[in-house]
């Protein structure tokens, strides 16, 4: 379809197709004139066509003309639903329709939008921002304002709504999905009631085609009763999402479901007159509903986020539930807090002179990128499974038990200052855990490094110490951009974990373990048993902590192959690397060079959290459909309390809202043996 010169004057337009009777099925004459409309004021278009009967009557004539013989179900039934079982194939799809539009029947109504409207949804904002009256005019002045209740509209209607219920029904049966809302086995299906029952309206309609629903009728209430036990067949589905998990593709079918039983309620609730104004209501929402479907069939970003929202809501729920581990109540958990971040500590000391010597082994970039990974990888997992603490792991796992709180309680006004003292008990966490950290990573690397230069009589980090300590400057490097890094990786580890944890229970890997035959034979059932539980409690939390390592350990190398200055840098290593640095200049280094490292491994320290919690709330709040605006009071509230009562962030002090607080978290958060 050409580009049409916009200055053309509407009227020109009219007549030079309408003067006479057109009997033209071509659409440019339709495209020229919708396109210098929108130019145009609309009264001054009805105007004319009061003023010129002759002319008017000729371009009805035209736009029956041309709509007698197009259908119109294909814009109801896969206009703006899903059609692909997967998120990516459905992605690819909508790209390709985008760059290069589809071939369609020429005989749609589809077609004809396809050929007549550069910009669906563009033209469909100036439509709806027409005053009422001047759409009813114009339905009038083209004689539609009653086509609703046509016999031939009416079958197409009718036969959409059969289309979408046989294709709901047969993705409703299938066994997976069926899985997931075990509540509805002892009922009839809903999905087939609702299929029975559009088939017998068609039925009456064939006999019938004068046949009318009003709200009052018997049909009508029925399919209304079954569109709502399909819509809350889906919602139990997405809510037990809880407790079996859920799969992309289980994901997208219960999605699908969804927009298609809206579309069967969107189109009978077309079918339903009460008065004579309906009819014209109804004619137009008719019109108005299929350019609106028609606009958003390709949209990418509604796809991703419907698509990706409930994945990443479970994600963090899963996340959430680990993160109420590391909110710390009272004294002795702060305490207990300190001991395990110093454990963590105790390991990465270690860590940070392995890595130095593993720079001495010879080899290539990608040789050092696998010594790196494991290193990193083995030592976290390490910290892992002995129960100790590694500081910035926690707040991707905190950000998502926070939100849940949100979500679930931040509207209520009188929970406001009892949050307050939630956040300053997660930020005294964060604080001790630090502290545990920096206070045994950098004596033990001092220590190892030491023993080394006793033992081999050789100071090992004197070749590394320069570029240690310049790493540890934010003005001679890029130290807080590989902060930033690092606190991106510990955002993707806590998606890792979420989504192990949300795959763990919808595969049933642990109950296939303390099932599984082979394993009960060989090593009897109450290993199977034991091995079934190390799994759904520990093996999350490992895989994620091996990728993180991973992910730490390749960036300086696979940047350097690319010629990159890419590079990590995590508070808790910084802190042992300042040790080293030091003991390769001998401790004689000026003072400039002292207080800016000291202060760098704290800055550091703030962006790893910084990043890792900011991105993490964002996925958290996104997936809770949250926006930052609806908690501003809360942000306001939470600075209060810290001017108010600064030490509470730092120190276990007593409080009388600790039991509040504790009572505001535990309501929401719920483990995942109480959801099973």
């Amino acid at each position: 379809m050409k580009l049409f010169n916009s200055s053309i004057n509407f009227e020109l337009i009219l007549k030079k197709y309408f003067s006479f009777k057109n009997e033209t099925l071509a659409l440019e004459p339709f495209a020229e004139f919708l396109d210098s409309v929108k130019k145009t004021d609309f009264v001054t278009v009805l105007d004319f066509f009061k003023n010129n009967p002759s002319l008017a009557e000729n371009f009805k004539y035209y736009i029956h003309n041309i709509f007698k013989e197009r259908s119109f179900n294909l814009s109801l039934t896969e206009a703006n639903i899903l059609s692909e079982n997967a998120f990516i194939p459905e992605l690819k799809k909508r790209i390709l329709n985008k760059v290069l539009p589809p071939v369609v029947n020429e005989k749609t109504i589809w077609y004809m939008i396809d050929n007549v409207s550069l910009r669906p949804k563009a033209d469909l904002k100036y439509f709806h921002n027409l005053p009422e009256n001047e759409i009813n005019e114009l339905f009038i002045i083209l004689g539609i304002s009653d086509f609703s209740i046509l016999p031939k509209v009416k079958k197409e209607l009718l036969f959409a709504m059969n289309i979408l219920s046989w294709r709901v029904t047969g993705a409703a049966m299938e066994v997976e999905v069926v899985r997931m809302a075990p509540e509805y086995r002892n009922f009839d299906n809903p999905f087939l009631a609702l299929q029975n029952e559009l088939e017998d309206l068609a039925d009456e309609l064939e006999n019938d085609p004068e046949l009318q629903l009003n709200s009052k009728d018997s049909r009508y209430k029925q399919i209304k009763i079954y569109v709502e036990q399909c819509l809350e067949f889906v919602n139990i589905a997405f809510k037990n999402s809880y407790k079996y998990g859920i799969s992309g593709k289980i994901n997208q079918s219960l999605l699908r479901i969804r927009q298609q039983v809206q579309r069967i309620y969107e189109i009978v609730q077309l079918l339903v007159i009460d008065n004579e104004q309906d009819v014209s209501i109804n004619s137009k929402e008719l019109v108005f509903n299929i350019l609106r479907y028609k606009s958003h069939k390709n949209n990418i970003s509604d796809l991703i986020n419907d698509s990706t929202r409930m994945i990443s809501h479970l994600i963090t729920n899963h996340t959430a539930e680990t993160g109420a581990h590391y909110i710390t109540s009272n004294r002795r958990e702060y305490m207990t807090m300190f001991y395990k971040a110093s454990g963590g500590g105790i390991i990465v000391g270690a860590l940070c002179v392995l890595k130095l010597l593993y720079g001495y082994v010879p080899g290539s970039d990608f040789s050092h990128a696998f010594l790196y990974s494991m290193n990193y990888a083995m030592g976290f997992v390490m910290i892992y499974l002995m129960g100790f603490t590694l500081a910035t792991k926690q707040p991707a796992m905190t950000a998502a038990t926070m939100t849940k709180v949100l979500a679930e309680d931040g509207n209520n006004k009188g929970n406001h200052t009892e949050f307050a003292h939630l956040v300053s008990k997660l930020f005294r966490s964060q604080f001790i855990a630090f502290v545990g950290n920096v206070l045994l990573s950098f004596p033990i690397a001092l220590l190892i490094i030491y023993g080394l230069d006793v033992f081999f009589s050789q100071n090992l980090a004197i070749d590394r110490s320069d570029k240690l300590l310049k790493d540890l400057d934010p003005f001679r490097s890029k130290a807080i951009l590989h902060a930033s890094i690092a606190g991106f990786y510990l955002f993707i580890s806590g998606i890792i974990s979420g989504n192990i944890g949300n795959n763990s229970v919808f595969y049933q890997i642990p109950e296939r373990i303390a099932k599984n035959i082979s394993i009960r034979n060989f090593f009897g059932k109450k290993f199977a048993k034991g091995l079934s539980k190390y799994y759904a409690k520990n093996w999350p939390g490992i895989v994620s902590n091996f990728w993180f390592g991973v992910f730490l350990g390749a960036t300086a190398p696979v940047g350097l192959f690319f010629g990159l200055d890419l590079d990590i840098r995590h508070i808790t290593f910084a802190a042992g690397n300042f040790a080293i640095g030091l003991y390769g200049k001998d401790f004689s280094v000026d003072s400039y060079t002292f207080w800016i490292s000291f202060f760098t491994v704290f800055l550091i320290g703030f962006f790893n959290f910084l990043v890792s919690f900011s991105l993490s709330m964002f996925l958290a709040f996104r997936s809770r459909k949250l926006n930052f605006g609806q908690v501003s009071e809360i942000y306001k509230e939470i600075f209060r309390y810290f001017v108010k009562h600064p030490f509470k962030f730092f120190l276990p002090l007593r409080s009388g809202l600790d039991k509040k607080a504790h009572d505001l978290m535990n309501s929401t958060i719920s483990t995942k043996s109480e959801d099973h």
